[in-house]
């Protein structure tokens, strides 16, 4: 049976999408799990990442079925899939590399007509849990890129999840969607208290390792501060600053498969990705 993991900040622009994909990636090609990522964000940017923009706009083409199709296939409004029909996972999953040792990286896509969904969202976000619950069985770790607001896109991560991950970029505001995540999360528990929905921990995204600026210095410790307060892990690991991770991510590779990234952001990352499994008790 799959843990399931939602990667969120309410704050945009903190490196979530980069840091979902190399976890997936370290998930998969290090630890040897079958992973499923499901890119759970109209901007598609972890679908892009995995297949590259050439493939992934092929995809899109060819009107493959995307994430989309499990929020509308009963919605005989929807105009997006025709009429209404069920989804099958071997329609939506997309294969992306399978090991002989067992080991595979699969994905769902997402595309821009995801936030239709936000249009009509009445009963949607059951959607997504429910369908999880058919594969399940078939993977060790599903990771739910989420979109950066309060939306039934964040309820259906929730309902489908056991853990929540959130990136921080220490910088200016950083904390600033901390708040509104912490009150969703506790609404949350408040409706749903038949799941079990824990916090695994904040991790630092680009932070300098050397010559900290003031102002990430300072960042640091008011997020901690804030993660205090409610009980939350902050990561002793962090994913450090390195101009790899873009360059890596725009070439559909991860950071230890990135050929310029120096051997200590590896090693860094290794460490990251080690701590998140021992979070989600997969180690």
């Amino acid at each position: 049976m799959a843990i399931t993991v939602s990667t969120i900040n309410m704050k945009g622009g903190v490196g979530k999408t980069t840091l979902t994909f190399n976890l997936a990636w370290y998930s998969a090609w290090k630890a040897t799990l079958k992973v499923l990522a499901i890119d759970l964000d109209p901007q598609a940017n972890l679908s892009q990442y995995f297949m590259g923009a050439v493939e992934y706009l092929q995809y899109i083409r060819k009107s493959k079925k995307t994430v989309v199709d499990i929020f509308e296939q009963f919605s005989a409004a929807s105009g997006l899939s025709g009429s209404p029909e069920l989804v099958e996972p071997e329609d939506v999953i997309h294969s992306l590399y399978e090991w002989e040792d067992g080991s595979l990286l699969h994905l769902i896509p997402s595309r821009l007509e995801l936030a239709w969904t936000l249009k009509n969202p009445t009963e949607k976000a059951q959607l997504l849990p429910k369908f999880i619950a058919k594969i399940a069985d078939n993977y060790d770790l599903i990771l739910i890129d989420c979109a950066p607001t309060e939306s039934i896109l964040t309820t259906a991560a929730y309902r489908s999840s056991r853990y929540v991950v959130v990136p921080v970029k220490p910088e200016f505001l950083a904390t600033i969607g901390l708040p509104l995540l912490a009150r969703s999360l506790k609404e949350f528990a408040l409706m749903h208290q038949d799941q079990q929905l824990d916090m695994a921990g904040i991790i630092f995204n680009g932070l300098k390792r050397t010559n900290t600026p003031p102002e990430q210095i300072n960042s640091c410790r008011d997020v901690k501060e804030l993660a205090d307060e409610h009980g939350w892990h902050v990561f002793d690991n962090s994913a450090h600053h390195s101009d790899s991770y873009p360059t890596g991510s725009r070439d559909g590779k991860p950071i230890f498969m990135t050929s310029n990234a120096r051997a200590y952001v590896k090693t860094e990352f290794h460490e990251v990705g080690q701590e998140f499994l021992e979070r989600i008790n997969l180690v």
